[in-house]
């Protein structure tokens, strides 16, 4: 995904909307490791952030570069979530795959690491790391020192809330910016 395609919020995105038919939904995936803690978050976090902003038109879901499927959320994120009003309950594990890929107009990873992940079931052209892209830095989806949202898989409590801290901040900044595209 290039500038041309999303244009920061103060630009029109004239380019990004002429590609999309606008009857068909905007879709974002976000893509972790085992899709197990920081891309189901993610995907929680902008649901509600959906709703809250009337946005019926734009769709989420999330996948990992190293997940199986079926597999339940952590520990740390069920209740990280629950604490903040969501619930992965529901959630179910999936991978990284073409069928995922294709499904989404923009793919946001946790860390520069997913994105060979995502390029390799082909969707190189429309992703991006979250912080980077959050930052309006999608020209440069790997800049230097950006380790994107460290992977709270096996820490502690306070892990869990700093990474649902980062991402919340992060999912409102990504909605922001492609709110000329899709906002109703």
């Amino acid at each position: 995904m290039t500038s041309e395609d999303l244009p920061p919020p103060s630009d029109g995105g004239a380019e990004a909307e002429a590609r999309r038919p606008p009857t068909e939904p905007f879709r974002i995936l976000f893509v972790c490791t085992g899709n197990t803690c920081r891309s189901p978050l993610a995907e929680a976090l902008a649901r509600r952030e959906l709703d809250e902003r009337g946005w019926a038109g734009v769709e989420v879901r999330s996948a990992g570069v190293a997940s199986g499927v079926g597999a339940a959320p952590s520990e740390g994120a069920v209740r990280v979530a629950r604490r903040h009003g969501l619930s992965l309950e529901d959630h179910s594990s999936r991978p990284v795959s073409m069928e995922t890929v294709a499904w989404a107009d923009l793919i946001l990873t946790m860390s520069p690491g997913h994105l060979p992940g995502v390029a390799a079931a082909g969707g190189t052209d429309r992703a991006a790391v979250i912080t980077s892209f959050a930052r309006g830095e999608d020209e440069d989806r790997t800049p230097s020192g950006d380790p994107g949202v460290p992977d709270p898989f096996g820490g502690d409590e306070e892990e869990y809330e700093a990474t649902y801290a980062t991402l919340n901040r992060l999912v409102t900044r990504v909605l922001d910016r492609i709110a000329p595209v899709v906002s109703p």
